[in-house]
């Protein structure tokens, strides 16, 4: 099968509910057709950025068929399964009935397991389907190298997705696997470490900011890979790291933080948040919408469809 592999800045949509904490569809197709427009290069939906831990069978199958409807195939689609083993396996058989182009792997609930566990779990899931299968590498499933080379020997594995910042760690595996793998910065707030990602072959990443000020995300990227030292350390100065400060105040702003970013720029996808996530504090919301104001300002995005 022709296997579509996410390339650049992939996009993570959140999952938006109405004031009655019900999933809003037309709020989740403005917020994917957003991400397309600003020109991403694949959709992870139904992932961590949507709450992924509290959606029901029937919220993640409506994810996944406003996601496919409104990507109409222009770009990569991938779903989130994971958790415990049987749950994971019902998604990745979901996923696969919807058509998409792949998913990924999250952890197992709660449990450490050995290196073979963690083989076996993966390997069960990337099996049940032929559907590209990335591995979300993060707490309690972190790869040593052969347990990602047993894995490899799977056609439908196409991706490594890192998410625990062991330098040491990924240039063994990026150095020994090479370009067998997509590699995918998964870090939080991702712009955050992708200069150390980069050198090791690290070619896409989630960025949490685009969905609500992309057009800093694509030129973040872009100085990066031109070796523009200078905007990369103005964009880090004047947005990237004033976020990531308010980002790191709170437990769970990984996710509120973003659909507060999408309110404060006119994207309506309301800030309701499910536990154990907390929304957004005042003070903390405030503080955002003074470094949106002020990027819009210095950072103008050309004929912008959203507005502070």
């Amino acid at each position: 099968m022709t296997r579509k592999l996410p390339k650049g800045i992939a996009g993570f949509p959140v999952a938006p509910f109405n004031e009655k904490g019900e999933l809003d569809e037309k709020a989740l197709e403005k917020n994917i057709q957003f991400l397309l427009d600003e020109g991403l290069e694949s959709i992870f939906i139904a992932c961590g950025s949507a709450e992924f831990q509290s959606l029901d069978k029937k919220e993640y199958e409506t994810m996944i068929d406003v996601a496919v409807s409104t990507v109409k195939g222009k770009v990569p689609i991938y779903t989130g399964v994971g958790g415990n083993i049987k749950t994971a396996l019902e998604l990745a058989k979901v996923s696969e009935y919807k058509g998409v182009d792949g998913y990924l792997i999250l952890p197992p609930y709660l449990i450490e397991g050995e290196q073979e566990g963690i083989y076996t779990y993966l390997r069960t899931i990337i099996e049940s389907t032929s559907l590209n299968a990335i591995v979300y590498q993060r707490d309690n499933a972190v790869l040593q190298l052969p347990t990602l080379q047993k894995l490899i020997e799977l056609p439908q594995l196409v991706g490594l997705k890192d998410g625990v910042g062991n330098i040491d760690l990924n240039i063994e595996l990026t150095q020994v696997i090479g370009e067998r793998l997509e590699w995918l910065n998964g870090m939080p707030m991702a712009e955050v470490t992708m200069p150390a990602y980069v050198p090791l072959g690290f070619n896409s990443y989630s960025s949490a900011i685009s969905n609500y000020i992309p057009h800093i995300s694509r030129m973040f990227y872009e100085a990066l890979l031109n070796n523009d030292k200078k905007m990369v350390h103005d964009l880090y100065t004047d947005v990237i790291l004033p976020i990531n400060n308010i980002r790191k105040q709170r437990k769970g702003y990984a996710v509120s933080l973003i659909k507060a970013g999408m309110e404060i720029v006119g994207l309506p996808v309301g800030s309701t948040v499910r536990p154990p996530v907390i929304s957004v504090e005042r003070e903390h919301y405030e503080q955002l919408k003074n470094i949106l104001k002020t990027t819009f300002e210095k950072y103008p995005k050309s004929n912008k469809k959203v507005l502070i």
